[in-house]
Order: structure tokens, then sequence, then C-alpha cells
């Protein structure tokens, strides 16, 4: 102890900041929250100690980058390493990964500038520093720095380095290179499982399905065993090829590697196979998934949706409900769809009064789905409420408000719409024209549907197609211009397919045109020989004739050709579920009672109401 009495009264003050220093050292250690972290901070800055000293403050302050505060404000960490005296290539490389690994553009951005900093230090890169740039630059989908980051790695002598041939290749993938993407890997000395997805995924993000999947079939011949990641990119790459076999043939694959069946997989099958038509599969893969989330409800209905499978869709939704799962607007979405092509105008209200009760936004997609349901099911006042309400429009929006009120006879009212979104400064598009189009149609303005139809090319630069032409047509022959639309017909620049011949066949019958629609009954049987509606509607032209003769060799050919006439079908709806009745049908299980209404007066749905609510 007597030693310590000569020492100088700075020696002590070194002797303490040591001793606190090495006290301060094992703080560090211990700290596990930023909070924590920046109260040592705070006192290095009161006591005046130099932070550079203690370097471990830094790297601490890198271990908290996935928190809330790092991921709204990352300044704190580049403060601290902006004070370090001489950083090195491990700091540089630590401060580039914490900035590349945020989800966030601008941060991406400063990734890029710090490695700009590095080389202007004369630091060199390692094989640690190029993939976070490159992850960086491929989030900026930068591709004029990301070449010059390329060269360097060329340059450098670090294009052998698997891990950065993998993130040039993603780079190049994102980017739209693909070409240098497959010479990245073509010229690989090492691929692993990273690359084979990589140039997997490249293809199929840039619209090359088949050859995503033809190089998975590469994979598979070079040995290398897939996983649950690289499977959902090849089954995503099916489904959008819509090729059922080669579904088949990748599921059995998974099946006999004994891949991991997680619910993304299992959330890709039952979107792949529903893409490719098979509904049969897509449940059986639904109903053997031992987890399911929302998004494996929503493949199931919106696939069901999508391949008109209205009724199925609804009963997994009501299965949906039963297990608890809450829909998001996406099921909302899918529902309303499947009600607007069922008449189901009990379950959507049902559906629009979930929106309000929990706060969901009735606007984009959703309030769209709404306006088309009320207006499918004839509730056009409803529709034009959620219309109104709405605060953002787009052309989707216009273009189902058009054609719902086209659809409902309000053809003057869809017009008005129409000049209100013009109005708005808001693009028609081809759906929107056929809702004007079909206004026109029905509300009998002949002049109107000229002028919007030519306005289609000369104003809104829209080519019109095969569904503007068949209401041109319907429109023409509506005003009783049978000859001016047989013209118009002849001079479309698209070959005119059955349903724009059926539009001047059905104006053959309002005008009593026999002999040209016997005409046009024969161009119809070249087109789709097995079509019913042609046939039904030609009987009734010869019928309201009084040409008793040809409407019976019609039904007689019609026999012959094995052609029946879709029967009548009628849907009452009923405490939210829709029951459909075919003539002849004798399904249903209470067809027996149903029928007794003919004797007894015995209204169908007083009968439904009370017997099977």
């Amino acid at each position: 102890m007597g030693n310590f009495k000569n020492l100088s009264s700075s020696t002590t003050h070194t002797l303490n900041a040591n001793s606190l220093g090495f006290s301060i050292q094992e703080k560090l250690k211990l700290c596990k929250s930023l909070q924590e972290l920046k109260q040592i901070h705070a006192f290095l800055i009161k006591t005046s100690l130099p932070i550079h000293s203690h370097p471990l403050i830094f790297t601490k302050s890198l271990s908290f980058s996935h928190g809330s505060y790092f991921s709204s404000d990352p300044t704190y960490a580049y403060s601290l390493f902006a004070k370090l005296p001489d950083p090195d290539v491990i700091a540089y490389n630590a401060i580039i990964r914490f900035f590349s690994s945020t989800k966030n553009d601008e941060n991406a951005l400063v990734t890029v500038l710090v490695f700009v900093e590095m080389l202007e230090n004369g630091l060199f890169p390692d094989n640690y520093t190029y993939p976070f740039v490159l992850k960086a630059c491929t989030r900026l989908c930068a591709l004029k720095e990301g070449e010059q980051v390329h060269a360097r790695v060329v340059k450098n002598g670090f294009v052998s380095d698997l891990y950065v041939v993998n993130n040039l290749m993603r780079l190049y993938a994102v980017c739209g290179g693909v070409k240098r993407m497959r010479k990245l890997f073509g010229g690989s000395t090492e691929r692993d499982l990273v690359s084979w997805t990589t140039l997997i995924q490249g293809y199929v993000d840039m619209g090359y399905w088949k050859e995503g999947i033809n190089v998975f079939f590469e994979m598979c011949v070079a040995g290398i065993r897939a996983d649950e990641m690289t499977m959902v990119v090849v089954i995503s790459a099916i489904a959008k090829l819509g090729d059922l076999s080669i579904g088949r043939k990748v599921h059995e694959y998974m099946c006999d590697r004994k891949v991991k069946f997680d619910v993304f997989v299992g959330n890709a099958l039952v979107d792949m196979y529903l893409k490719c038509g098979s509904a049969e599969f897509a449940r059986k893969v639904f109903n053997e998934m031992p987890d399911k989330n929302v998004v494996s409800w929503n493949s199931m209905i919106l696939g069901l949706a999508q391949q008109g499978k209205f009724r199925e869709a609804i009963n997994v939704f009501s299965k949906m409900q039963s297990k608890g799962v809450k829909p998001d607007a996406v099921t909302l979405v899918g529902v309303l769809n499947s009600c607007a092509n069922l008449g189901g105008l009990e379950l959507g209200t049902w559906v629009h009064a979930y929106i309000d009760r929990h706060h969901l936004k009735a606007d984009g997609f959703l309030g769209n789905a709404l306006i088309d349901m009320y207006a499918k099911c004839g509730s056009i006042a409803k529709a034009l409420r959620v219309f109104s309400n709405m605060k953002r429009k787009d052309v989707y929006t216009y273009s189902a408000m058009i054609v719902g009120l086209a659809l409902n006879g309000r053809g003057e009212r869809a017009l008005e719409v129409f000049f209100e979104m013009r109005k708005m400064e808001v693009e028609p598009n081809d759906v929107t024209f056929i809702g004007v189009l079909m206004a026109c149609s029905h509300a009998g303005l002949l002049e109107d549907g000229r002028k919007h139809f030519a306005n289609m090319s000369k104003v809104f630069n829209l080519e019109p197609q095969v569904a503007h032409y068949c209401i041109m047509v319907d429109l023409l022959g509506r005003a009783g211009l049978i000859s001016e639309a047989e013209e118009f017909i002849r001079e479309m620049p698209i070959v005119p397919d059955a349903s724009v011949w059926g539009a001047l066949l059905g104006a053959c019958r309002i005008h009593g045109h026999v002999e040209l629609g016997k005409n046009v009954m024969e161009k119809l049987e070249r087109i789709d020989s097995e079509r019913d509606g042609a046939y039904v509607i030609m009987s009734n032209i010869y019928s309201s004739s009084h040409r008793w003769r040809e409407a019976s060799t019609l039904r007689k050919a019609m026999k012959e050709l094995n052609i029946k006439k879709n029967p009548g079908c009628s849907l009452i709806e009923l405490d939210a579920v829709v029951y459909e009745f075919r003539k002849g049908d004798k399904a249903h299980p209470k067809a027996d009672v149903i029928r007794i209404k003919d004797s007894s007066g015995l209204c169908l749905s007083s009968y439904l109401s009370s017997r099977m609510a």
C-alpha cells in the first residue's frame, strides 16, 4: 500500500479510469437491452471517458438490430460506428450487414453508401462484405450499381465464392437479367440447393414458368434434394402454367422424398390444384393439412369461386367459421363473389354487417366486391349507397357500378356515373366500356352507344374486344337495324365468335327475320354445334312465324345430335342458405314433400322457412 502514496494524481486518475473501464466492460457484456446500453453510453459521455476505448458498445448496439427501435430509427448504431477512430473491415462488415438486414429501401441505400465509404478509406471488402452489399442492390433493384459490385467481385477473386455467386444470381433475377443469371449458374464450379432455388425462382419471377420447372427436374437429376422452400416456388410455377399432370408428378416427388409438409407447402398445393382445375385433389390436400392459417382457407374459397363452384366456396366459409378462424378482407371478397353469382343477398348482407362491425374499410377491392354483390342480387340502391360512401374510387369501383346499373336496367344512371368518372380523371378500361355499351343497349340509346364505341379507340386508345362487338350487335339488333348489324359483323377486324352471331340470332327472333336467322344458325353450327341456345332460339323463330314443320325438324335434329336443352333453374335463399331447384330435379331430400305444393297450395318458400331453418 505504501508504494501508492508516491503516485502522482494523474497516475491515480488513470488507474481509476482503467478500473472503471474494466467495470464498464463487464456491464457491457451483461447488457441485455437497448435501454441498458443507452444508460451505459450516457455514463461514458458524462464521465468524459472515450467511447472508442469500448468497441463492445458498438457491437452490442448491432446485437439489438432487430428490436423495434432499430426498425424505425437505425441512426443510433451508425452514430456509434461513426465515432470509431479507425474502423476496420470487420467493423464495416458489421454495419453493412446491419443496414442490409432491415427491410427498408432507405437502409438499403445507406448500405451501398457505407460500402463506398469503405472503399474510399482504402479498405478491401472480403467475401463477407459482398453478399450484403449485393442484397442491398437487389432490394433497390439497382442494376448499374450491382454491375459495379460484380466487377469488383471478379477483380478481387471472389467470383468462385458460392455465397457471393448466389447473391449475384439473385440480383440479376430481380433486375431481369435472365441470361446473366443463367451464365453465372453455368460458370459456377460449386452449386448448392440455394443456387438451384435462386435459378428456379429467377425464372418463375420473370414469367418463364416452364423453364423454372425444367430447372427443377435438372436439379433432381443432379441428385440435389429439394426442401419446402424450393417446392413452394416450383408449385407456384405449375399453378401459373396450369398443368395438372406436372403438378401430380411434383406432388408425388414430395411424398417420395418426404419433403416437409408445412402450411406454406400445403397452401401452395391447394392453390396449384385449384388453378389446374382439380377441386378434388385440392380438397384432399386441404383436409390432410395438419395446420391451416387464414391463407389456407382463402385459397380454397377463392379457388372454388374462380372455378364457378360458388356453393362449395360458401360451404368452406361456413366450416371456417365453425373452426373459429377469423376471416380477413380476402376471405370476404371470395364470399361476396360467390354470393353475387348465387344471388345470395342474405349472406352478402351479413358479410357487409361483419365489415361494419369489425371496422374494416369498405374501400378498394372489398368495396368493389360489395357493389358487385348488391348489383347482381338486384339490390341496386344498396350498391349505390356503398359506392357513395367509398372515399377512394378506382377504375374497378366505377366499372362495377356502371356494369351493375346497366344490368339492372338503369342505363341513363350508368352513363351519369361514367361522366362522373371522367370528371374525376379516372381512366376507363375494357370492363368500363362493357358496362357503358350495355347501358346504351338496355336503354335504347343507339347514338350514345355508337359514340362511346368509337371513342374507345379514338379517345382512350382501347381496342374493342369480342364482348364489345357483341354488345354493339345487340344494340343495333334491338333498334331493328338488322342489316346494319350484319354489315357490322362483316367489317369486324377480329373473327366473330358464337356470342356475336348469337346476338344477331336473338335480334332475328325479336324482329322475325327467319331467312337471316337460318343463315346465322348455320354459322353457329359450324362454330359450336353442341350448344343448345342457338337451336332453341331458331326453333322459336320458326314457331313465331307459324313454320311448325321447320320447328319440328329442328327439334328432331337436336335429338339426333344428342343436344339437350339445359333445364330451367330456380334459386331460393333462406337463412343464408341458397337452395337450387331444376326442372325434374329430385335430388333434394324433401323433394316429395315440396311437390305437395301443387295439391295443397303450400308456398315453397314458406315450407322451407318453417321446416328447414
